[in-house]
């Protein structure tokens, strides 16, 4: 059996690996010279940054990818500082409680709020809806103000989202399936494994994160990169694939196809064999967004930046999403005497901002830093950069069902799906769900 992928992201990449050492044929196509996807580093003079994920969580299986990949001695650690978040409210940096029980006796929500989480152990649960939004989900269970300071800037900030639009079973089954089975979110929170075990361990690889694709693509035997697949082909006669790629057509025919591409690029593929497929896979919606870093002398900045970034609600009227503190999680990314910020600006609920001229956007993030970090005044940075993403995340929204329906059918014809879009927009989500895939194919 010989299986073709359409992508050479993490998805792409672990599925080839974990077939490869299954001893199942593959080719792995990819447009792009380089193999990742939205995972990249990039060395500017001193500054090492990423302009994919920034960070990773440690999930069992992406543990053991890195063991596998010899990568062990390249994990480093976040600062232990990390650990404590912020959020801006009021025009000023709040820390936000990290548990239950500090939510209850912290500052940082009003005497209602707090009232109304410990109501929420009491509230029945009601019948799930698949079209409920995480804004209502929350507000029911949790009041506005938990919604307003909480969840919206968390979804901003790591979903690029709108809690109005994004979908409860589709971005947080696991919520869903806790008010269902416990009747209540805190005490099925407090009941389950994960919550007891706490926080995963938030790390990097010493020389960037994309050392990972990289040293998956060199492990790999049958990856044809600078290759991308223009057309695809089911024969009526035995149900194998015929490929045409950018090089010509593919060195051989395939019993089963993988996609890991983002769904504008897979929908056109699609179109001429499975034009519903394909106009689902359309409709997706990926918002712009944009990343500026931004250096100042430690002593220029009076904040003491004890944490791992600041989220900002929309209902403060923010410039950016906020900001993670990178040279307060990995010191060594910058030069001593110095820190850094990495801002997002864009996502779905700020598009107009994201798409502004670059020197309005680098102007706008230094203001903004310097008004909420006390930045002195007449100071400017000593270095910016900004890197954009006409499309950013794919959002779990109403427009989602339509794409994962259609992968679940395509699947029945021999075409399958592993990709952000399909298996959760976060790394150890798409190395999940390749291994998982891998193994199906596999046979095991």
């Amino acid at each position: 059996m010989a299986i073709a992928i359409l992508g050479g992201g993490i998805s792409g990449l672990t599925l080839a690996w974990y077939l490869q050492r299954a001893g199942i044929d593959y080719d792995l196509f990819e447009a792009s010279p380089r193999p990742g996807g939205t995972i990249r580093s990039e060395q500017h003079g001193p500054y090492l940054l990423e302009t994919g994920p920034n960070s990773l969580q440690l999930s069992e299986e992406l543990r053991e990818l890195l063991e596998g990949l010899g990568l062990t001695p390249q994990i480093q650690d976040a600062a232990a500082v990390s650990q404590n978040r912020y959020v801006l409210r009021q025009g000023r940096y709040q820390q936000l409680p990290a548990s239950p029980p500090k939510l209850l006796t912290s500052s940082f929500f009003s005497l209602k709020a707090r009232f109304n989480l410990l109501r929420e152990l009491t509230r029945p649960a009601v019948p799930a809806d698949p079209q409920e939004t995480l804004a209502h989900f929350f507000c029911r269970r949790f009041g506005a103000e938990v919604v307003d300071y909480a969840l919206n800037p968390f979804i901003s900030g790591i979903y690029a989202g709108d809690p109005e639009q994004l979908l409860l079973h589709k971005t947080f089954p696991q919520l869903a399936a806790l008010e269902q089975q416990h009747g209540s979110v805190v005490r099925g929170l407090m009941k389950s494994k994960s919550a007891a075990a706490g926080r995963r361990r938030i790390f990097t690889l010493r020389e960037g994160l994309q050392t990972l694709p990289d040293t998956l693509a060199r492990k790999l035997r049958r990856a044809h990169f600078g290759q991308g697949v223009t057309s695809l082909h089911r024969r009526a006669d035995d149900g194998r694939w015929e490929l045409e790629t950018t090089a010509g057509p593919a060195p051989r025919l395939y019993h089963q196809v993988v996609l890991t591409l983002p769904t504008y690029t897979a929908a056109p593929l699609l179109q001429a064999q499975f034009p519903e497929a394909a106009a689902a896979l359309a409709q997706v919606y990926y918002p712009p967004m944009t990343a500026v870093y931004t250096a100042y002398l430690r002593t220029e900045v009076q904040h003491p930046l004890d944490g791992f970034g600041a989220l900002h609600p929309k209902v403060e009227q923010p410039y950016a999403a906020g900001s993670i503190w990178t040279s307060s999680i990995f010191p060594d990314r910058v030069p001593a005497g110095q820190v850094l910020f990495t801002t997002f600006v864009g996502g779905s609920q700020y598009e107009a901002q994201a798409r502004q001229p670059e020197e309005m956007q680098k102007a706008a993030v230094h203001e903004e830093l310097s008004r909420f970090y006390g930045v002195g005044a007449g100071v400017q940075p000593l270095w910016q950069h900004r890197y954009y993403w006409e499309r950013a995340i794919p959002q779990f929204d109403a427009r989602i069902g339509p794409a994962h329906a259609a992968a679940d059918a395509l699947a029945l014809q021999g075409l399958h799906v592993t990709a952000n879009w399909r298996a959760g927009v976060g790394v150890p989500d798409c190395v999940r769900h390749a291994r998982a895939l891998a193994a199906t194919l596999a046979g095991r």
